[in-house]
Parts: C-alpha cells; sequence; structure tokens
C-alpha cells in the first residue's frame, strides 16, 4: 500500500502505492502511511510525501467507505479515529514535510495536503472538498485545512464541494509553489536541499515552535520563546552553525 525508503542524506519519501484506484484511502493505506511516518529514523532530515501513478490521492475509497454501512457505531468511531491518527502523524512529524502534488487530491487528500510543511503542486492538479457531494462532512480533516487556508475559503468550499485549481490553491496557502508537469520533480530536489542546508536539530525546533507559539499572545510565550533560543544558541549544533559562518566555511551538517 506504501512505498517508504530513507536516502542517505537522511531524506524519507513516502509514496501512497495504489494506482489502481488513484491512491484512494482504505484502512490498510491509512495504516501503512502511519506507521511510515512513525517509524521514521532519528537521522531522517526532511519527509517528502508523494503518490504513484496519475493522482496524489483520490480521497476515501468508496467502495471501502459503503462496506462501513455494516459496521457497528463503535467500529465506525475506531475507524475514523484511524484516520485521524494518520493526520496527526504527518502534522506533527518531528521533520519538515515536503509534498509533491500532482494529478487529483480530493476530499481527504486535501486534508494531507493541509499536513504537509511545504507543498509543490503540479499546475493541472484539482482539487476539491467532496464530501458534501456524497452526503457527508469533511469532518476529521476541517482542523487541518482550516488553519491552512482560513475561515472563508473553507466555509465556501466545504459546503458547495466546487472544484479549484492549483492557482487557487496556492493563493489561499494550501500549496507553496506552482509548476509544471516536467519542473515538478526539480522543484521537489530543490525544497528539499533547501531544508538540507539547515541545521537538522534547528528544523525540528522551528517546526514545534510554530505550533507551540500559534495565535497565543506574544506575552504568554515570552518565556518559552526566550528559554528556546537561549538553549539552542549554546548547543553543539548552534554553536557549529554560529561557527562555520564567522569562519566562512560549510557546517558539518552540510559536508
Amino acid at each position: 500500500m506504501v512505498k517508504f525508503e530513507v536516502d542517505d542524506r537522511g531524506v524519507a519519501t513516502l509514496s501512497l502505492n495504489r494506482p489502481e484506484v488513484r491512491n484512494a484511502f482504505n484502512a490498510e493505506l491509512i495504516a501503512g502511511i502511519t506507521d511510515a511516518v512513525s517509524s521514521l529514523p532519528d537521522d531522517a532530515r526532511v519527509l517528502v510525501l508523494r503518490g504513484e501513478g496519475k493522482a496524489f490521492c483520490a480521497g476515501a475509497d468508496l467502495e471501502w467507505m459503503r462496506s462501513m454501512a455494516k459496521y457497528s457505531s463503535e467500529d465506525n468511531i475506531a475507524d475514523s479515529s484511524q484516520l485521524e491518527k494518520m493526520l496527526s502523524a504527518i502534522d506533527s512529524s518531528p521533520v519538515p514535510v515536503v509534498g509533491r502534488i500532482h494529478g487529483a487530491a480530493i476530499a481527504g487528500a486535501t486534508g494531507l495536503v493541509a499536513c504537509c510543511d511545504y507543498a509543490v503542486a503540479e499546475e493541472s492538479t484539482i482539487f476539491a472538498f467532496t464530501e458534501t457531494r456524497l452526503g457527508l462532512a469533511p469532518a476529521v480533516i476541517s482542523p487541518f485545512v482550516l488553519r491552512k487556508v482560513g475561515y472563508s475559503f473553507a466555509r465556501a468550499m466545504f459546503l458547495t464541494a466546487e472544484r479549484f485549481d492549483a492557482k487557487r490553491a496556492y493563493e489561499v496557502g494550501l500549496v507553496h509553489r506552482v509548476v509544471g508537469e516536467k519542473e515538478l520533480d526539480d522543484s521537489i530536489a530543490d525544497v528539499v536541499e533547501s531544508l538540507l542546508q539547515a541545521g537538522p536539530q534547528a528544523l525540528r525546533e522551528a517546526r514545534s515552535l510554530i505550533d507551540l507559539v500559534l495565535g497565543r499572545d506574544p506575552k504568554e510565550v515570552a518565556e518559552l520563546t526566550v528559554r528556546t533560543i537561549a538553549r539552542i544558541r549554546v548547543s553543539e549544533e548552534g554553536q557549529e552553525g554560529v561557527g562555520a559562518f564567522l569562519e566562512k566555511r560549510t557546517p558539518r551538517w552540510r559536508q
């Protein structure tokens, strides 16, 4: 259901691998994604999330969804909890997540996109929150998506279920770069290379810090931010980075 590998630079690649159904979610795929993210090695530095075949992900497998009619309420809650667990695993990944988005990102797949730190979309990619047209609601993905695209856009798109293109996804902040089909892989490589320039621990600290301070009054988090930089700048990595800059040399993590 998934392909997962880590190269010698610490770049992990997680590929959704159900191309015959455009990588639609089922229980096995959701579990595979969650398990892969949870098994990231300590020396991993970046995670690239992508889909095999013609599309990133078409959302939920409707045959799988239909089978849930036979589930008990408790079973349905447990199953939905696995989707939330998968999204949370991506969202709280200890390393930056780069999304390679192409073809389509529909319904639950937009939740995956929203959990990426940096998403690059091929210009012909189609996005949509199609749940209401199926008599459903984008419930589990909603907190992740709202945080990315904002109240007004989510309210319109969640209700109408209309499709929107990569340009619009860029305008609302769901993706961060839109490129042509031939430039997609080079663009992903460019983003990954930019992340590899940073200190590995600094990336983890910066990623964590965003969630810790978001939406809070600066005075409320003053002690947290002061203590964070005080700790980091005397760390081995912090001292190495500053020393390398002053001595006009390459820091050890880039060698």
